[in-house]
This record gives structure tokens, sequence and C-alpha cells, in this order.
């Protein structure tokens, strides 16, 4: 039996959809949560743990108890051996209205909130029980506290579940994580090659207002396979602002009268902007009508509202250098909800041909935590790359 450790921290990626831009925190977490901010990491982790159930008869699952893990196994199918205690520890509890008709219902949810130093001792403990692979679920942040513990003596392979997914640990979907572990441990461990993978996160504070301080903190060993482990997130390339204002150039020629336009997060889409003479929030969401400014540093929330009034509404997103991600990497607020309201034909994917070469063949890629919208949104699309051009291009869930 091989053994598997499994780490989720179930509060990753809480702030995106809500505009916060991360989950570094306590008190970001609780205003995360006071805005009704939805914990998916524990279902992210469930999914890649479904796709590695097909080995579990080869497989001891080792993890922490309740949403740290726990949960997330036993609804796999899995038994794991838990490690670790939360007793004595303080519940969260975070109510929600439900309203189904009269009278209005008040749903609890109680959980404990977890926090960084949890991740480090959970690592620290799966790495002194031997285990041949440690499986976590959480972001840029999270990446970091499992390097500080075990650095590179055992490989690990992350389920993209936070806001900032820069580092080169994640599998390119929860999907692919359970892929690549079931791969590793038991169905094809000689077709597996191991990597180090950069761990890269970014000042919150500083991405907040709108200003992205990049560090490299370590590495960690990574199984990598072709097509499920992405690479670490690439920058610009200098001298491209021509093909930049000619992308931009392309888009406002083409904006319809009346309609909503939605801007995600990045130095394309803010070219965009700046064509209009509109201030961009970098590292957010905006939206425009008739050349002027709908809406700055819009939440789920306020994106569904703008939906909802227009009457006719598109989504500009641009692709991330080296990864290929369109949806799913630091532009959660252009949730599932948002894009089954606006439309998979709605959407206009920008991008110059260096960024696309970047990826060497690789798809672009979606990952909305909603694996039939997914589907949707695959096959291939017309990605504007200069004016008067569209290169055709696959994009795979």
């Amino acid at each position: 039996m091989k053994k598997l450790g499994l780490i989720v921290n179930p509060v990753a990626g809480v702030g995106g959809r809500v505009g916060l831009k991360g989950s570094d925190g306590a008190d970001v977490l609780r205003e995360a949560l006071a805005r009704g901010a939805v914990r998916d990491a524990p279902r992210r982790a469930r999914r890649a743990l479904e796709r590695l159930s097909r080995v579990r008869e080869h497989v001891e699952v080792l993890t922490w108890p309740g949403e740290m893990g726990e949960e997330e196994a036993r609804a796999a199918g899995f038994e794991p051996r838990v490690l670790g205690s939360f007793a004595g520890r303080r519940s969260y509890v975070l109510c929600e209205l439900e309203r189904s008709g009269a009278p209005v219902s008040i749903a609890c949810d109680d959980f404990v909130l977890t926090t960084s130093g949890d991740t480090e001792r959970a690592a620290h403990q799966l790495l002194a029980a031997g285990v041949d692979l440690i499986l976590f679920a959480g972001g840029d942040g999270t990446a970091r506290n499992i390097c500080n513990a075990v650095g590179d003596r055992v490989p690990v392979i992350g389920v993209p579940a936070g806001v900032k997914i820069h580092s080169a640990v994640y599998a390119t979907t929860p999907a692919a994580a359970g892929d690549v572990a079931a791969l590793y441990l038991h169905e094809r461990p000689a077709g597996v090659r191991l990597r180090e993978g950069e761990v890269m996160d970014i000042d919150e504070e500083a991405f907040r207002e709108n200003r992205v301080s990049a560090h490299l903190y370590g590495y960690l060993t990574v199984p990598y396979a072709r097509g499920l482990t992405q690479s670490a997130k690439a920058g610009g390339v200098a001298g491209e602002e021509r093909a930049l204002n000619d992308i931009a150039t392309e888009v406002v020629a083409g904006m319809r009268p009346g309609a909503l336009y939605i801007l995600g997060p990045g130095t394309t889409t803010r070219t965009v902007m700046e064509r209009l003479g509109l201030p961009k929030t970098l590292l957010g969401v905006d939206a425009v009508r008739d050349g002027a400014l709908a809406g700055a540093d819009l939440t789920e929330h306020d994106l569904l509202a703008l939906v909802a009034e227009a009457p006719e509404t598109f989504i500009v997103v641009t692709v991330i250098g080296g990864q290929g991600h369109i949806f799913g990497r630091g532009n959660q607020q252009i949730s599932p909800a948002v894009l089954r309201r606006v439309g998979p034909g709605h959407v206009i994917v920008i991008a110059t041909q260096t960024k696309l070469l970047s990826l060497e063949g690789g798809p672009l890629l979606v990952d909305t935590g909603d694996p039939s919208l997914d589907e949707q949104l695959s096959g291939y699309v017309k990605v504007v790359t200069a004016l008067g051009e569209r290169t055709m291009y696959k994009v795979g869930a």
C-alpha cells in the first residue's frame, strides 16, 4: 500500500468571488465570509479524490480531521487514518438565509476556522508518517506553508483551490490532480517524472492596491505529467506594446452600442480600458458600456446585478502566460453563475501571438469549478491576436 498524505485548506480561495483577491489573514477570511463567500476548496478536493478512488485498494490516505481532509476522503470512499486534533478549538458559525418561500429559514454551518499553522503542522506529521505523496488543496499561500514544512523531502501535488495559482506545483484542474496522484502512486509510476516546482506568492496587501509584488519562496518536488501539471505563470514580454494596442483597437472597434462588456484582470485587458480612456483595476474585474465605466473592481454579486439589467453582455478575458487558463485563475468573480447568464458564445479571448506560443501547443484551459460548464466552454475559440486578426485555438477543460 502506498501512503497518500491529504491536506485541505477549507478557506482557500474564499476571497475570489467577493473581490478580495486572496484569503490570507484571519481578518480577510472573516470579511470574505461576511460578504457571503463560498468555501469551495473542500468540494475541489473531493473532485480530485473521486478521480483517485479508482486505485483506493492500493492507497492508504492519512489526513487531518474535518474539512482539512477527513470529510473529503470519506465522501470519496476512502477510510482515512486521521492525525491531529481540533480539540478545544472554537468553531466558526456561518449562517445564511434560505428564501424558498415563507417563512424565511436560517441555515447555519459550524466549522473550525483553520490557520496556516494547522497546514504546517499537518504537513510535518504527514512527513513523519512516511507518506509517499502529499496531495493538498489550496492556493499559493498554502503552497508556501507546505514548502516551509516539508521542503523537497516528499513529492507534492496541489489541487488548485485558491485565488492566486502562480506556482508550478499544481495540477491544471482538481480532476487532473487526482489523475496525477493515481498515475504516480500506482498506475504508471515509472511514467511520471519528478521535477522541481517553483513556489511563488504575491504580497496580498500590494495586490489589493493594484500592485503586483511576486516572490520566489522555494521549490517543491512535483510529479509531472504533460497536460496534467501546470507550469509557473509567465510574465509579459518586453516590446509587445504595439501588439497589445492593436488588440485593444480591435476589441473597442467591435463593441456594440448598449452592450455591457465585462473585462477580466491583466495587462492585456488594461490596454483595452486605456484605449477607451478609462481606469482599469489591474487585478480586478471592471465593466464598461457605451465607452463609459459601468463598474470597477466588481464582485460576483455586482456582475450578476449588471448582467440582469443589460440587454446584451460580453466577457473579455486574456490568457495566463505559460499556463493557458482563461477562467479559474484570479478571475473567480466571473463565476459559473455569471458565465451561464452571459453565455459561452459571448466570451471574447484576447492574447498576443507570443503568449499563445508560450503554451508550446498546449490548449487554453478552463477551471470554473463547474465541470459541465467547463465542457460547454471547451472546443475552439477565436482569439483576438492583432488588428483584424484572429487565431483559432483549442480550449480544454
